[in-house]
């Protein structure tokens, strides 16, 4: 398991916020053995239920004593994977590096990743890193991926409930819990479009992360587009085809949108809803007009919005 090459050259710019995993959690990956995997992983199973998992539950899941478990529970204390309280019970729960490590673990046992780069995206809910997968069969070149944290924490749990459809109606679920969900869906939805719509391929799902092809082209918002009314229509090409397979975006913006000479590719997939949800006109003319107003604002290309809808409910 490697961090990626001091002389590689991104094609993408990197942002200028340092990610911890970066700097740090490759360093205390080396450090951890099996046993410390497992103690990560008891916590996380906990913490479906429990804000902070009592150390009781640990040690049945581990199979430690108290004294052993302790041990390494200090030490994963000490490389901030994890935290505790005392009050009301001697309980533990694990940070997002935490949930990372573990997720990074699963990659490198499948051999999904072997290297993994640059920052190239932060947002609220989700950060985005470079990385090397290993060609089939050890036949060819490498071949360069992304890995897509989700981080659903970073917005307070209430608008993570109203916004979120996978969450329902539960009192209770831990920011990390909700984390892995979103991530689901999103590989639901990318298992559902791809290929006949323009989304990245899928090449790996684990926890809150998926591990997909680099997307092809520049993000819309910043790109200058010589022909917008072409890529104007080739997004709402997409959308009907997605709409054909019973999908709608829900969250759609310049920000989700790749732009390359061949056409567009569209990210971001874990709002979607289905078409009977009962909000789906809604929120297909909330994407279809989020999108007239950027190519109006910023080419002064205008559509109808009504006659888009028809167009892309294929009526």
């Amino acid at each position: 398991y490697a961090q990626w090459p001091d002389n590689h050259k991104s094609s993408k710019p990197s942002c200028h916020i340092k990610y911890r995993m970066i700097d740090e959690v490759i360093k205390v990956f080396k450090q951890l053995d099996n046993k410390d995997i497992r103690i990560l992983t008891s916590i996380e199973i906990g913490m479906k239920d429990s804000q902070w998992v009592p150390v009781e539950d640990i040690m049945k899941y581990t199979r430690m004593t108290y004294d052993h478990l302790s041990f390494r529970l200090k030490k994963l204390a000490r490389l901030k994977l994890l935290s505790f309280t005392n009050i009301p019970y001697e309980g533990y729960q694990i940070y997002f590096e935490g949930y990372d490590t573990l997720a990074l673990h699963t990659f490198v046992q499948r051999k999904t990743i072997s290297a993994i780069g640059n920052e190239i995206g932060v947002g609220k809910e989700s950060v985005v890193l470079e990385a090397i997968k290993e060609p089939e069969l050890g036949i060819g070149d490498p071949e360069g991926v992304v890995i897509k944290f989700h981080r659903e924490g970073r917005t307070s749990f209430t608008q993570v409930k109203r916004n979120r459809g996978h969450i329902g109606n539960r009192e209770h679920m831990s920011w990390i819990y909700a984390s892995r969900l979103a991530a689901k869906r999103e590989a639901d939805a990318i298992g559902k479009l791809y290929p006949e719509v323009s989304v990245p391929k899928l090449i790996d799902h684990n926890r809150h992360a998926l591990v997909m092809d680099i997307a092809k082209g520049s993000l819309l918002y910043k790109t200058k587009l010589e022909s917008p009314q072409w890529f104007m229509d080739e997004i709402f090409r997409q959308l009907k085809l997605a709409y054909a397979k019973g999908i709608i975006h829900a969250d759609m913006s310049e920000y989700n949108i790749f732009v390359n000479e061949k056409g567009v590719q569209i990210i971001d997939w874990p709002q979607y809803v289905g078409l009977s949800h009962p909000h789906a006109d809604e929120l297909l003319g909330r994407d279809i007009s989020n999108l007239l107003s950027y190519f109006k604002r910023k080419y002064d290309q205008e559509a109808e919005l009504e006659r888009i809808m028809t167009y892309v409910k294929g009526q």
